[in-house]
């Protein structure tokens, strides 16, 4: 069996949901302050921040490990570890938060991922005493395994991130199914004033929802379904967010500015994807951006 089918069927099991849900809502009552919790998705970056924190000791490691094998540069490769180990305290934590808020198969494949990673941090940190203390076989010993674990824990986290899209934009995956050409979404006088409208798209093989928001004269129109994990933000509310209008999706809070689509409350991380809009004859026309053409 290949390593996607054996890690396939690690999501399918229930064994261990009784000890992952509670540690879940440990990690959601954590973040109830909403700037933290924005900070550690990512929000503000527009893009998630687990998958950039996690390069400084990803790349600390795997440098020590080169450094560790040539004797003169030994100092260095220690230098390195401990770097590796302060900086997998944030990355850490922005995963749990992302981890929080995911899907069933994603959180008990990153249950697995946590385990794995925080076994390499204590083999890293455990390198050091050693090598503090005198003894250098051992501390590479350690460090060695601990990149070992660690490898392996990074390819579940690859799978996590592309077969399963964790942290990736299900709006723009919607939005390049949907025609280039210009949708009409019928009279302006038919939408709701001050909250969304569900219209569909001509897509390649399925209608795409998307979720329409009037405001007085204007319009602007988004692809249905939540750049976070789908969630139907046509049946979402618009509310105002530190001066700005925002859709919400209704399944994890979600917010985007309406006026450009940008993500001013987590969890979500993705821009949500806009369409271009245009009035002809009292009606209402949209069509996807030239990014998704």
């Amino acid at each position: 069996m290949s390593l996607m089918g054996i890690l396939d069927r690690v999501a399918d099991l229930d064994t261990f949901d009784k000890v992952i849900e509670p540690a879940r809502r440990a990690v959601l009552s954590a973040l109830k302050p909403p700037a933290l919790k924005n900070a550690l998705h990512g929000t503000w970056l527009g893009h998630p921040l687990h998958p950039v924190l996690v390069q400084v000791p990803v790349g600390s490691w795997v440098s020590a490990g080169l450094l560790d094998a040539i004797p003169p540069l030994r100092p260095a490769a220690t230098l390195l570890i401990g770097t590796g180990v302060a900086a997998a305290v944030p990355a850490a934590l922005s995963g749990a938060a992302d981890w929080s808020e995911q899907s069933t198969g994603v959180r008990r494949l990153g249950a697995l991922h946590a385990v794995l990673n925080t076994a390499a941090l204590g083999l890293y940190a455990g390198s050091l005493v050693a090598r503090r203390n005198g003894r250098g076989g051992l501390g590479r010993a350690l460090s060695y395994t601990g990149l070992g674990i660690a490898s392996a824990s990074a390819s579940i986290g690859g799978h996590m991130s592309y077969a399963q899209s964790s942290g990736a934009s299900h709006a723009a995956t919607a939005a390049r199914a949907l025609t280039t050409e210009w949708i009409d979404l019928g009279p302006l006088d038919d939408l709701p004033e001050g909250r969304p409208a569900l219209r569909t798209g001509k897509g390649s093989s399925v209608a795409v929802p998307l979720a329409v928001v009037r405001r007085g004269g204007r319009v602007d129109v988004f692809v249905g379904t939540c750049s976070h994990l789908s969630g139907p933000l046509y049946e979402g509310t618009v509310e105002r967010l530190r001066g700005e209008d925002c859709l919400v999706c209704p399944w994890h809070g979600s917010a985007f500015d309406l006026d450009g689509g940008q993500p001013r409350r987590g969890p979500a991380a993705n821009p949500q994807e806009k369409l271009e809009v245009r009035m002809e004859a009292g009606r209402v026309l949209a069509r996807v951006p030239a990014r998704n053409r």
